[in-house]
């Protein structure tokens, strides 16, 4: 079982959250009746003043200090994910002819994305529908990527 610094409420979910200094390393997604943190440490409460902008306003671009793990390539992926704005999604395709790779290997680098909703992975879907997300093609996570885009299509 993963530690968390904190775990924090979001609309659909909870949110683990760790840190490493004052930079956020990593974010998972939690089940929903998973217990959120009753204290919270300055890095934390940015973090959910952050949040809540973007849950109130999902063209709010998340500003918070981070550090993701990743290869070099993973970390190019991530760069460019950073670059589609809410509400208009890219396919893996797309991506990959941009940054001169293959779909597969842009979808395995953003299943392995460490920082998701702040590195935004699932504004990439399939060009068929709407793709897997975190590793998986059916359930809870693809629940979240569909919440996560639909309620970014409001920033449009």
């Amino acid at each position: 079982m993963s530690t968390y610094d904190a775990i924090l409420a979001a609309p659909i979910c909870r949110l683990g959250v760790r840190f490493t200094g004052d930079a956020l390393t990593r974010l998972d997604f939690l089940l929903a009746d998973t217990r959120a943190s009753t204290r919270l440490d300055l890095r934390a409460r940015q973090l959910v003043r952050e949040l809540d902008a973007y849950w109130h306003n999902p063209a709010h671009p998340i500003d918070v200090l981070f550090v993701p793990a990743g290869t070099p390539f993973q970390l190019r992926v991530w760069h460019a994910l950073m670059a589609i704005p809410a509400g208009q999604p890219a396919t893996y395709g797309a991506l990959a002819k941009r940054l001169g790779t293959a779909a597969r290997a842009v979808g395995q680098a953003c299943g392995a994305n460490p920082l998701p909703i702040i590195i935004p992975c699932h504004r990439v879907v399939a060009a068929n529908g709407l793709g897997g997300f975190m590793h998986s093609a059916a359930g809870a996570p693809l629940d979240v990527k569909t919440w996560l885009l639909a309620h970014e299509r409001r920033a449009d």
